[in-house]
């Protein structure tokens, strides 16, 4: 087997330091090769410098898809902080969508050799790279997810990702990411009109969070931020609040004028999953 490992950072590849948990060169390298079957070629690519995963974004996710497309005939093993395991997973997934290739998206809440659950997670991953299914994984807490519509669902449980389930991924427009402007913007009760405003001005388009099946405040003024913003050619996604089932819009009267301003419905997508689709559609 052919397997290609990224690891881009985060907390399963750091040690303690004198200044706290840090990232060590080397750590996770030698820990897959410590447990790969016998036989198996690995061919490294290490992000220098190693990232806290907060500081992950488009121009290196266009990094890893064109690592992982110079190597067509390797599966791939991408180690990756949890705090936006859920936007690389989205993103990954969708801009491979179509290209038959089998990625695992791995990481951990406690470095390895603290006896937590780093090892375990790698030794899931290994073993899940080995399977011929196509699409992009998360080996975690003993499961393997869908990495498309992933939740992380507690910031300190071991088992911290949920999935949701996402509608079936058609081959994007672009296969990488520009430098367009792009946010998740929550409505909540009492925003005013013109902070939206401001913030729509500043952007190229936006996925809204708005509330459970598909309702936002019946207020002229938010209305028209939102229908002049559409008019002017931002794309404006919608996708609920609630962390699982999506949106029915037509279902509540307070829905009508928000479906009225000509957003669209992302349907059961993750926040993450709909800003990636702004991207790549």
């Amino acid at each position: 087997m052919k397997l290609l490992l990224i690891h881009t950072g985060g907390t399963i590849g750091m040690a303690e330091t004198p200044e706290g948990l840090a990232p060590l060169k080397g750590l996770v390298e030698e820990a897959i090769a410590a447990r790969l079957p016998a036989g198996t070629v690995l061919t490294t690519a290490v992000f220098d410098p190693l990232l806290d995963s907060a500081d992950v974004g488009p121009r290196h996710w266009n990094r890893m898809l064109e690592t992982i497309r110079s190597h067509p005939d390797a599966a791939v093993i991408i180690t990756h902080g949890t705090d936006t395991m859920a936007f690389s997973g989205a993103a990954l997934s969708q801009a491979l969508a179509g290209e038959n290739r089998r990625v695992i998206l791995c990481g951990s809440m406690l470095p390895l050799g603290q006896e937590g659950d780093a090892e375990g997670n790698l030794e899931l991953a290994i073993s899940a790279a080995t399977d011929s299914e196509p699409g992009v994984f998360l080996a975690f807490a003993k499961r393997l997810l869908a990495a498309d519509g992933l939740v992380k669902h507690d910031s300190h449980a071991v088992d911290a990702f949920r999935s949701q389930p996402q509608a079936a991924q058609e081959a994007p427009k672009q296969r990488t990411f520009d430098d367009r402007k792009l946010a998740i913007l929550t409505l909540s009760p009492g925003i005013p009109a013109d902070a939206l405003k401001a913030m729509l001005r500043a952007l190229d388009g936006a996925v809204l969070r708005i509330f459970g099946a598909g309702t936002a405040m019946n207020d002229p003024a938010i209305l028209d931020v939102l229908s002049e913003a559409v008019g002017s050619g931002k794309r404006l996604r919608a996708v609920s609040q609630c962390e699982a089932g999506g949106l029915s819009p037509g279902a509540y009267a307070a829905g009508a004028g928000l479906w009225g301003t000509g957003i669209e419905n992302g349907g059961t997508e993750t926040p993450e999953a709909a800003l990636i689709h702004l991207w790549l559609n």
